[in-house]
């Protein structure tokens, strides 16, 4: 296994990788899957020191658990496993439940499709409206004490939930969307997990393949994938976004460095308590991702990257960041990958 940057999250300290392989495409979400491709690509992660591996219930109704504890059968000493739950998507269609019941046996089932003894950072995928937080914490704290879970981590809350579940029981992760094309966190939720000790594990790093630099068709897209209904791909918003883009790589280029590389070593940039989820499908994406670990940006890159692509520049319904409101439920808000 090679060596990569490591980080540690949160008050009681997990070391994981500074990269980690979101897992959500491969089981849904973005067109064809399949499952030998998938084993193929955690396995070259996980050799090319990338052992920071994030799932969750819902990601495919369970297919992409027992897909991760397939590629695991042999290495699950050398990764530090995620995952979550919370989202339920059943015959009613998408709903919440953060019940203390449901946070038992959506862990007892993950053990079981991942074929694990335990699971190194169990998150509440999302804080659930109807269920007061400290409930859906507390449960998920008897699981640490019995030992199916290491860390508690949860997934697109507000300050306010944020604050109360660290009351709690010791948060150690927040996992929300961030990237240079969703910057919403930065104004009250970074701030608030970072006064908490919370690190940010951020996904769709890569602004759900838009950062990537590659050429989105809407129109090809597979009738699943919900970009097709996202007004930053299509019509004129596609086309101002792609100019931004443009600039973006030609930062890149100057740097040495492609548009997913310099995206993912912005995230990484903006501390230490930062580690992003990246959405890998392919062997060769964890090739050309990983040398993002090894950028170091001067604060005259930074300077130069937000000057090529700024904050509020983005065309489209979800350009406006003033807001710190984190990712609804319903807009395939839960996916890790891009």
């Amino acid at each position: 296994m090679e060596h990569i940057a490591q980080r540690i999250l949160g008050p009681q300290e997990l070391t994981v990788s500074a990269l980690g392989i979101g897992c959500m495409g491969m089981s849904q979400g973005y067109g064809p899957r399949h499952d030998d491709v998938s084993v193929a690509t955690l396995h070259r992660a996980i050799d090319r020191g990338m052992t920071f591996v994030d799932t969750a219930t819902t990601y495919g109704r369970g297919h992409n658990e027992r897909l991760v504890g397939r590629a695991l059968i042999e290495r699950r000493d050398e990764v530090v496993l995620a995952t979550k739950f919370g989202i339920v998507r059943d015959a009613a269609g998408v709903h919440v439940d953060g019940t203390p019941a449901n946070a038992r046996a959506c862990c007892e089932e993950s053990l079981r499709r991942l074929a694990v003894d335990y699971v190194d950072l169990f998150y509440l995928h999302r804080v659930d409206p109807s269920v007061p937080v400290e409930e859906s914490i507390g449960a998920m704290a008897e699981l640490v004490a019995e030992g199916k879970v290491g860390h508690l981590g949860v997934s697109e809350a507000e300050p306010d939930a944020l604050e109360r579940a660290a009351a709690t029981c010791p948060i150690t992760a927040l996992q929300s969307e961030w990237s240079l094309w969703w910057r919403g966190i930065e104004d009250e939720i970074v701030p608030t997990a970072r006064r908490l000790g919370i690190a940010v594990v951020p996904y769709s790093p890569l602004g759900r393949g838009f950062l990537t630099g590659a050429s989105i068709d809407p129109d090809r897209l597979a009738d699943d994938d919900w970009r097709r209904h996202d007004e930053r791909f299509s019509g004129d918003n596609l086309t101002r976004n792609r100019a931004l883009v443009d600039a973006f790589a030609a930062v890149a280029d100057e740097l040495g460095a492609t548009t997913a590389q310099l995206a993912l070593a912005w995230l990484l940039a903006q501390g230490d308590d930062v580690v992003p989820v990246v959405g890998m499908t392919r062997p060769e994406r964890v090739d050309q991702n990983r040398p993002a670990s090894e950028i170091d940006l001067t604060a005259d890159d930074l300077a130069r990257i937000e000057d090529a692509i700024p904050r509020q520049a983005w065309a489209g319904s979800t350009s406006s960041f003033g807001s710190s409101t984190a990712r609804p439920l319903g807009e395939a808000s839960e996916d890790a990958s891009s």
